[in-house]
């Protein structure tokens, strides 16, 4: 694995770019998350086909922290591939606790003096509306730290807030460190903030850790402010569900719940019919066109945007794909395919990458199609694979019909004009070309070009005997006796 680079190794442009932002991010992801069981980093587990550094990074982009700053650490380099360039990276190459790793992005964030929100990586509901509430109570309170707040009938594993005489929050109580009375304190900081960046810096590196963790806590940063009498203030949500962390394999698939029902609530708002909500699963950014219907057992997949009037489902499948408006997915699995209006899928098809399917075109039960494109109203209705081929307009593909495009050592094309008719059981040995408006007969063998407009026969002569079956009956019944 290659060695994290020091925290200073930003580059100068990069620090360009911090002094033009309105707002910046830090999103904390460097735990490992041990309790998720995996060598996976916990900030890579996905939440409706995103992982969950990627969700908080959306939501803080969505209130204008364009390149929210990622703390990474363990299996940093992986979740820097993951997550891509959409944003800046600070290394902690120690865990020595959340203060610690905030004070991580120091160097990434040295010439901004603006807003900045700091979130933990494992918080995947977290929307674009919270960052921008707890910008906007921040702002006109003038504060150098804003935190949301909750309250919980069972507050347990949470900072409480503490106040004093004049309700002024003066610092935080983590669960470990909290006495019996401070316990009982519902009101709990869900580790969601909005710091003036000069000033988080600069208190950053007096965050003491003697504490029960020996960790720097970010939460100590309430005291740490309201000592050095600047302003703290909270922002109070109803909707404790908004910030409930991942730590574990049962809190991740409720977490897939929530964002689940968030996503088709909003599809269903926008004007697609979803007829079971309990078994239809979309990722978060695809687009969905106005009267489509996804039917149960229906699940699409990031990249996706399907169009209007369409009908998916039931028991389909789409990744990576894009359909035009009245397209018809019954019972089929599409991966990196592209329709145009008007097609029909399935049922139980399999479109694979590179599959182009123009409009009015049909691909029926059992037929696979891979890195081919057919032609307008083309159609190949039955149990057949189109495999690296281009198939003209209105052509008709018979069913059992293969195409054999790899040699042992390469992959070879098959070409099939206009209004060609491919009989069944054919097999089209590429690199072969079928003409324009030919016809290829049942059962054929086609290793050699048909013209345009010409019959193509390849197949054993048929040889009728009469009366030989029950010439051949009568003489096994004899062997018998």
């Amino acid at each position: 694995m290659l060695s994290p680079p020091q925290p200073s190794s930003v580059s100068r442009s990069v620090r360009n770019s911090m002094s033009s932002r309105q707002q910046a991010g830090i999103i904390l992801a460097a735990g490992k998350g041990t309790r998720m069981k995996s060598d996976r980093p916990k900030a890579l587990f996905e939440v409706c086909g995103a992982p969950m550094a990627e969700l908080v990074g959306r939501a803080m982009q969505g209130a204008g922290a364009d390149r929210p700053v990622v703390v990474i650490g363990v299996c940093g380099e992986e979740v820097q591939g993951a997550l891509g360039e959409g944003y800046d990276y600070a290394w902690q190459r120690e865990q020595r606790g959340t203060g610690h790793a905030a004070a991580s992005a120091s160097d990434a964030l040295r010439d901004f003096d603006g807003p900045v929100f700091v979130a933990a990586g494992d918080v995947p509901l977290l929307t674009s509306d919270v960052f921008q509430q707890l910008l906007s109570r921040h702002d006109e309170a003038q504060a150098q730290c804003t935190l949301a707040v909750v309250e919980l009938d069972d507050p347990t594993g949470y900072g409480r807030v503490i106040r004093d005489d004049s309700g002024r929050p003066v610092r935080i109580a983590e669960e470990r460190d909290a006495s019996e009375a401070e316990r009982k304190i519902r009101e709990v900081c869900v580790s969601v903030y909005c710091f003036d960046a000069k000033t988080l810096f600069r208190l950053l590196p007096s965050l003491s850790t003697d504490n029960a963790q020996g960790e720097q806590y970010l939460t100590d940063m309430v005291e740490a402010v309201a000592g050095s009498g600047g302003r703290v203030e909270t922002c109070f949500f109803e909707e404790a569900w908004l910030f409930q962390g991942v730590n574990d394999r049962w809190q991740l698939a409720q977490a897939e719940l929530a964002l689940r029902q968030r996503i088709l609530r909003r599809l269903c708002e926008d004007g697609v019919s979803v007829v079971d909500p309990a078994t239809t699963y979309v990722a978060v950014d695809v687009e969905v066109g106005r009267d489509t219907v996804l039917e149960p057992m229906t699940s699409i997949g990031r990249g996706c945007k399907i169009g209007k009037n369409c009908r998916i489902g039931p028991s389909s499948t789409i990744r990576e794909s894009t359909l035009g408006d009245r397209c018809v997915v019954l019972m089929s699995h599409l991966n990196g395919a592209w329709l145009e209006n008007d097609v029909r899928c399935g049922p139980f098809a399999n479109l694979r990458p590179g599959a182009r399917l123009h409009s009015k075109s049909r691909v029926g039960n059992f037929v696979e199609v891979k890195n081919a494109c057919l032609g307008v109203a083309a159609s190949a209705s039955h149990l057949a694979y189109l495999g690296d081929a281009t198939i003209g307009a209105s052509a008709n593909i018979g069913a059992g019909t293969i195409c054999c495009n790899f040699d042992g050592f390469q992959k070879n094309r098959t070409t099939i004009g206009e209004n060609a008719f491919v009989g069944s059981n054919t097999t089209l040995i590429a690199p072969v070309s079928v003409g324009e408006g030919a016809i290829v007969a049942a059962g054929s063998v086609i290793s050699h070009d048909v013209p345009p407009d010409s019959l193509a026969i390849a197949r054993g002569q048929e040889v009728i005997k009469e009366q030989w079956a029950s010439k051949w009956r009568r003489r096994k019944e004899a062997q018998s006796k």
